[in-house]
């Protein structure tokens, strides 16, 4: 159920029957030809089709997180992590406010992994309740399917080219992206990750046909469902 199509005593009643919530991360940064919005549409996607069969409301992704790397690149929009962790700290705070007492972060940007330890400090200060943080994308099943599937990948590359992140009449191109050196780029300035990727691809395919790619999916929002099933003491 999306919060967007619900009202307050739509979801005041849900929460005589049951305390969960889903909250996605997403990021607005470069991603090559993709859409720059494609960490925040695949978080919110994947944990609306995960929580679709269970009844559990999914709020709307958070569409800013952490990408400083990616700023030379227009359209990319970074928070500090002071902030991003005050944010959502603070987003949690009103979701238990609200009620809610069963909190899964959905990420779908490694650059919000800060969040995690914010779940992690704001569980303790609240016993009652618990939140649990998955990155769906490289959660165990799903990464190995990518592994699997072509040993080359990365951001901006085939592993995020899904039917929704990809922008109509944009062609992608047909030969690999070589491969990246990240450790090398974790001590660039932004113009100089900028001038090292050229288009944004971490490396790798642009896309994969679609059939491989819808696999892959049902890989992630299997283990999306199981971290919202599973038992949370």
């Amino acid at each position: 159920m999306r919060i967007a199509e619900m009202n307050w005593m739509q979801v005041e009643d849900y929460l005589q029957l049951d305390n969960r919530c889903v909250l996605p991360l997403g990021s607005t940064e470069q991603h090559a030809y993709l859409s720059l919005a494609t960490d925040a549409i695949l978080a919110e996607r994947v944990a609306l089709d995960a929580a679709e069969p269970l009844g559990v409301p999914v709020f709307p992704a958070i569409p800013y997180g952490i990408a400083p790397y990616f700023s030379a690149f227009p359209g990319t929009i970074t928070l500090s992590v002071q902030t991003y962790s005050a944010l959502v700290a603070e987003v949690l705070d009103s979701l238990y406010r609200g009620g809610f007492r069963r909190i899964l972060i959905v990420s779908g940007h490694g650059g919000n992994a800060p969040a995690g330890a914010v779940a992690q400090e704001w569980t303790a200060a609240h016993p009652d309740c618990r939140v649990r943080f998955h990155e769906w994308w490289r959660a165990p099943r799903t990464m190995a399917l990518v592994r699997e599937i072509d040993e080359v990948y990365g951001h901006a590359s085939w592993m995020e080219a899904f039917p929704w992140t990809q922008l109509p009449g944009v062609a992608m191109p047909e030969h690999p992206h070589e491969p990246t050196d990240r450790e090398a780029m974790g001590s660039m300035s932004p113009s100089e990750v900028r001038h090292y990727l050229g288009d944004g691809n971490y490396g790798g395919d642009y896309r994969k046909p679609d059939d491989v790619m819808e696999a892959l999916w049902a890989v992630g929002v299997e283990e999306t469902r199981e971290a919202l099933e599973g038992a949370w003491e």
